[in-house]
């Protein structure tokens, strides 16, 4: 699994308008194309101020890392990118209550995909 990292990525995956919102997390889903097309899972992670301070925002990526390394590399369609963004409430979540959540985002954005 690769790491988006450059804005230009984020906002490109933001253009596509594939996106899942769970009370923990959104997920945005975009497609590949031109010379990008790799059959890689390529993911991101940010998390706004509206998440809190800098140890919440840090506490709130940790644990959307960790979502993605356990869920995404085996359920998430290769050959895409997705960016998770974290709301609010990922930080008093439970963890089991998060991984259902991108386990949702990601089946309502292949529903999407396929319609």
């Amino acid at each position: 699994m690769e790491i988006l990292k450059k804005r230009s990525e984020f906002l490109r995956v933001a253009a596509s308008r594939r996106k899942a919102v769970e009370p923990g997390l959104l997920l945005q889903v975009g497609r590949r194309t031109g010379n990008q097309v790799t059959p890689e899972l390529r993911v991101g992670f940010t998390a706004s101020r509206k998440v809190g301070n800098a140890v919440e925002r840090n506490r709130a990526k940790r644990r959307l890392r960790s979502l993605a390394k356990n869920i995404m590399a085996l359920e998430a369609e290769p050959g895409r990118d997705y960016v998770l963004v974290a709301r609010r409430a990922i930080l008093s979540r439970p963890y089991p209550l998060l991984e259902q959540d991108l386990r949702r985002a990601l089946k309502t954005t292949a529903v999407e995909r396929s319609a």
